[in-house]
This record gives structure tokens, sequence and C-alpha cells, in this order.
């Protein structure tokens, strides 16, 4: 099914509100005044609401209306996501300031937040899938990815949570990869069953990249009303080297033990596997059984993109 979108030219809106993650990488380069002194530059009057909270952002955006200025992340930017998506008249416009900064790549805004503020005189406004996960556990939202295999399990074993160490890193991929032994999993792609197979990835994509600017859908596209599933079969998996020179080309997708496929919806067994929703992990819980599914909600989010010709994700 071809999605069709509407892009539409930002107009002169005075109204925006910043959400400033102090704690986000590159947040030392621009304070919220200086911010906000650049959003004046571009025709908007910012009220800034300090968040060093999850209550803090829960009231700053209860009732926030126009364009909201989300200055941190990707985990920052998610968690603003998920209180706009689905409401009408509310933009978000993207200031990255983390580390691996997936989302802004994904719509082609990258720089200093002095310089992406400036990129946004002019912008055109665009529809943002999300991802929606029901599951055993509940129901989750994502913008990047969600899925089990080994990379959610070396995410469960890693605890991102814990802070970022190269140390404990390396630890959670040798701990993982030693002991990892996928059950057969029968999976239903827009209602077709597929044949039980043990994945030793299986990965649902709304972007090109996630985790540590792990890009593993070449082809996806946020914008598209569509999720991209990636998956390795264990029994046909390549060597860990050629998944990384695959991954330093930009070429994944086009090793043969590689499969994707494009769909609105999947639904995976739940056999008590760990999975990750962005960078979230849902630990493993033995003895459960279910289904996860997995769907695409269409234009959830209404996001910001700068009118310079740029393409879709920018390369480091």
């Amino acid at each position: 099914m071809t999605i069709a979108l509407e892009v539409t030219p930002l107009e002169e809106v005075a109204e925006a509100t910043l959400i400033f993650n102090g704690k986000a990488g590159g947040s030392e380069t621009a304070s919220p005044d200086h911010l906000v002194e650049a959003l004046h530059q571009i025709g908007y009057r910012p009220v800034y609401r300090a968040t060093a909270s999850e209550e803090d952002l829960n009231e700053a955006l209860a009732s926030v209306t126009g364009t909201v200025f989300v200055a941190g992340g990707d985990g920052t930017i998610r968690a603003a996501a998920m209180h706009l998506a689905g409401r009408p008249g509310v933009t978000l416009g993207v200031i990255p300031m983390g580390t691996a900064n997936n989302i802004g790549r994904m719509l082609g805004v990258q720089g200093e937040p002095l310089s992406v503020i400036a990129s946004y005189q002019g912008a055109q406004v665009r529809p943002f899938d999300i991802g929606k996960v029901t599951a055993p556990w509940g129901v989750d939202y994502f913008l990047e990815a969600c899925g089990c295999g080994a990379f959610a399990d070396v995410m469960a074993e890693y605890d991102p949570e814990g802070g970022k160490s190269p140390v404990r890193a390396v630890q959670a991929v040798a701990a993982t990869l030693t002991t990892f032994d996928p059950a057969p999993l029968s999976l239903k792609l827009d209602g077709q069953e597929l044949p039980d197979i043990p994945y030793a990835l299986l990965e649902v994509m709304n972007t090109k990249a996630t985790g540590p600017r792990l890009r593993l859908a070449t082809s996806a596209d946020p914008h598209d009303g569509r999720l991209d599933v990636i998956r390795i079969d264990q029994q046909e998996r390549d060597s860990v080297l050629a998944y990384m020179a695959a991954l330093a080309r930009d070429e994944f997708e086009a090793l043969p033990s590689v499969q994707a496929d494009q769909v609105q919806c999947i639904e995976i067994p739940y056999h008590g596997q760990a999975f990750h929703v962005d960078g979230e992990v849902r630990p493993g819980e033995q003895g459960q059984a279910g289904t996860v599914k997995i769907e695409v909600w269409p234009g959830a989010l209404s996001v910001l993109v700068p009118q310079v010709a740029a393409p879709a994700e920018v390369r480091p």
C-alpha cells in the first residue's frame, strides 16, 4: 500500500515550547538561554520549561500546543514524542544533543544546536510513524526499533541504564554470544504465517539505525506507513566479521543471511525471551507465553524537517 505524504510548509508560528536535557552530550555547547535566543531569531516566542524528571515532562507537555523543540539525546526525544503522539496541532522539532542521535540523523538534522535551530528557518512539517507494541508485559511504543534475539540479549546483559562503559559493553557481547541459543519462532507478517525458524537477530525497524548507530535497515523510512522486519536465521548466519564489514559499508541488508520485509504488522510468539523497545529492555520472563504484536501507527507525529535540501540521513 502506498502512503501519500503531506509535506506542509511551516507557517510563521510564534507559539513554541523548549524542552532541554542538560545531561545530554553536547549540552555544554549551548545553554537554554542560547537556544531561546536562537529560536527568537527565526520567528518564535518560545517558553523554556525545565524538566528534571518524568513528572516535570508530564506537566510541561500536558496541554502544550504549537511547536515543541526538544534538545537532548534519543531518550529525551522519545520521552517527549510519546507525550505528543496522536495530538493534533502539535509539531516536534528535534535539536540533537546526545551521542547516537538516530532520530536527528534520520530527519537530516545534525550539527551544533544553534546551527540546527538556524536550519529550521522556513522548515517543513512532515508525518512521522511510530511503532506500537502489544505484549504480555503491556503496551509500548517506539520511534526507532523493537526486537528480540542477540541484540536484545546483549542490551539486557549490558543494561544501558547502568551507564555507557566500553568495557561492560565488550563483556556483555562476549557473555551473550557465548550462550545464545534461540528457540524457533513462527512469525506472522501481515497475517501470513512463516515456518518455525530460530532467529539470531529479529529487529522491527522504523528508522535506519538503532542503539549506538547500528544501521540494520538501509531502506527504512519513518514516513512510509510501514515497518522493516530484519531477521537472520541462526542456522544460516554469516561470520561476525562479515556483519561488521557490511555495517561499515552500509550494506547490511545485502548479506545473503539477512532477510528484510516491509510490513504494517508482525506477530512474534513470546516464550519469555528478552525484547528491547528503543533503548529500553524488557527482560526475559521464563515460563511466560503469548504473542508480541508490533504494528505501525502511521503519521502518529508531526515533525519539523529543514527546508534545505538534505539527504534522509546524514552519515557521520
